[in-house]
């Protein structure tokens, strides 16, 4: 992975650990993994990663998931037959395609993307919805 440093300077991130899944690869089971994993072939099981890490799934046009997934950043370009959630990012790019509903905090839909189920973000109290139901309940206390 690249990352930048200041002043623009590009690295590679060799802490983080990298899992390609082939495109001539099935895997029958349910992953659990940390940093990335790349899916070009076919999982037949859930995709977990732990809620509070920089892990990241990516589904390429030719990959495929029938299982839920559970993993922080989330790419999808190819088909995912199952829930999908993902607390901090995800990308359906062109071809990518979820038959599940999707659970998110922050997402981004390119046109050709497709989710046959419900979209939900994930509850954020936000500090100006606070206040404001603040302001309310002193406000309904003095009359």
């Amino acid at each position: 992975m690249l990352n930048k440093k200041p002043g623009g300077a590009m690295t590679t991130d060799s802490t983080k650990d990298h899992t390609l899944i082939s495109g001539s690869t099935t895997v029958n089971g349910d992953i659990h993994f940390e940093g990335e994993l790349i899916i070009e072939g076919r999982v037949v099981g859930k995709v977990l990663a732990e809620e509070g890490s920089e892990a990241q799934l990516r589904v390429a046009e030719s990959g495929s998931i029938e299982g839920d997934v559970e993993v922080p950043l989330v790419v999808i370009n190819g088909n995912v037959n199952g829930n999908v959630r993902a607390s901090k990012h995800i990308e359906l790019a062109a071809q990518g395609l979820v038959n599940g509903n999707v659970v998110y905090n922050l997402i981004e839909m390119v046109m050709g993307s497709a989710v046959n189920g419900s979209l939900t973000r994930m509850d954020r109290e936000e500090p100006e919805i606070a206040l404001l139901e603040l302001d309310k309940e002193e406000d309904s206390g003095a009359a």
